[in-house]
């Protein structure tokens, strides 16, 4: 396994500095945004597509550095009922699948987006219980009429291009829990799979490392984020899980982002290093940072250390002892 960053959080750096520091902390990767939700400071998307030498001059950067693109992500919703941002989302997620394709970077990641719940809806509708029955009836609406033909079309661009898609698993989407994952995947194609970020499992009660199991299972975990949530149960007690504070309220809510290690112990972040080796993933562990009582350079590093700390690099010896 390598490890990475998503390169969002030095969106004030140029590319080459971005790039610089990346190296100098002791990283192998990086994930640029292309667009949508990450924006797009360190690639110009449309420069890159038409211009040969471009790329081949922004490949030459980060290899010169003993780097290596892990993904591009262009997160947005697709199916948001404000269909300027939905053709937004949808154009730039094609873009950045052809753009991958042509730069040799084996991943897209995104979001699986929310629908409203009729056609002349005007915002997201995140169904979140099965009852009163209209719930229910919004949920299948979405997935049928929305969701599944849209990334039927996506899936067939990623096909066509040779990449695969990281959806990540984030809440306030449709696709945000292994089930979810599976049932789009199975709708559409192979291509289609996880971009595996523990941070929104835990604060859904989901384990991680199951997690990994059932999506390793299916050949289906693409791309994974570290990142860590640290769960107040006094504020869970008061507020739930579904909890609608600003993230900016670290007192009361229920749970907040925390760099690596700040969260959950590092044997749980053992843990799923192994269980991503044992069901298959031995690709990039891409560092995300949003702590809110941390500076960057600080819960950065941090992350750095802790996921270098139990990253397991090699590939396995046989079992001479057996």
């Amino acid at each position: 396994m390598k490890s990475g960053v998503f390169t969002v959080l030095f969106a004030d750096k140029s590319f080459e500095e971005m790039l610089d520091h990346v190296k100098a902390s002791g990283l192998d990767a990086v994930e640029i945004g292309t667009g949508g939700y990450p924006g797009n400071a360190h690639c110009d998307i449309d420069t890159l597509l038409e211009d040969e030498k471009a790329r081949r001059e922004y490949l030459k950067k980060v290899s010169d550095r003993g780097l290596t693109i892990s993904a591009f992500s262009c997160h947005g919703n697709p199916i948001s009922p404000d269909t300027a941002f939905a053709d937004e989302s949808y154009n730039i997620m094609i873009k950045t699948i052809k753009l991958a394709s042509l730069m040799d970077v084996p991943v897209v990641n995104g979001f699986s987006g929310t629908a409203g719940d009729h056609d002349g809806a005007k915002h997201p509708n995140w169904p979140v219980a099965p009852w009163p029955q209209e719930y229910s009836d919004i949920l299948k609406w979405q997935w049928e009429e929305k969701l599944i033909p849209t990334w039927k079309k996506i899936a067939a661009e990623a096909d066509n291009h040779g990449i695969k898609i990281g959806i990540e698993l984030h809440g306030g989407f449709l696709v945000h829990s292994p089930h979810t994952m599976l049932k789009l995947r199975e709708a559409t194609s192979p291509a289609i799979g996880a971009n595996l970020d523990p941070s929104h499992l835990w604060w859904q009660g989901i384990d991680p490392v199951a997690a990994i199991k059932i999506l390793g299972k299916a050949g289906a975990l693409h791309h994974f984020h570290a990142k860590d949530t640290y769960i107040d149960q006094d504020n869970v007690n008061m507020y739930g899980l579904i909890d609608m504070q600003p993230y900016s309220e670290v007192q009361t809510r229920a749970w907040s982002f925390r760099s690596v290690g700040c969260g959950h112990s590092m044997q749980e972040w053992a843990d799923m290093i192994s269980a991503l080796r044992t069901y298959g993933y031995d690709y990039v562990v891409s560092i995300e940072h949003e702590d809110p009582i941390m500076s960057i350079d600080e819960g950065f590093q941090r992350a750095v250390n802790n996921v270098n700390s139990v990253l397991i690099r090699e590939e396995p010896t046989e079992m001479w002892w057996a």
